[in-house]
């Protein structure tokens, strides 16, 4: 009798690869880039390994202008990386507007995220880049 009332349930989206889930991220999604933020990323290239072992990558995240290109790396406790091609989270840890992009932008590469996207719930998480001893941040 009130089923008006119900929140409509949608259907989570399924794409063929990550290329065509990060195309539906910057077309269809409003990735605003904010603290802690989980923006969705395409690894393009892989770069070099840093003195203490973090992994560097190239990444192109999503935005409506068909993505930003920004270099992210794995934290250097990561036990696994992705790999060229995937689809991950980018998660924003400082942003300064003074600084000249790419400078402007702080984070790391956090998780391999899926190929699907559910509405009002995001990206699910296929594999988890962030180190066990970093402690996730509280908001009280």
């Amino acid at each position: 009798m009130f089923g008006f009332l119900r929140r409509k349930k949608r259907e989570p989206v399924v794409f063929e690869n990550p290329a065509a889930a990060f195309r539906y991220a910057c077309e269809h999604l409003d990735n605003k880039v904010l603290l802690e933020a989980v923006i969705p990323a395409l690894v393009e290239e892989r770069g070099r390994i840093g003195s203490e072992g973090e992994r560097y990558f190239l990444l192109r995240l999503a935005n409506r202008a068909g993505g930003r290109v920004i270099e992210a790396c794995t934290l250097k406790e990561a036990t696994d990386f992705p790999a060229v091609g995937d689809l991950v989270g980018f998660k924003v840890v400082r942003i300064d507007p003074e600084l000249p992009e790419p400078f402007d932008l702080l984070g790391f590469i956090a998780y391999r995220l899926g190929t699907v996207y559910v509405p009002g719930k995001g990206w699910p998480v296929e594999r988890n880049y962030v180190p066990e001893n970093i402690k996730p941040t509280l908001r009280l």
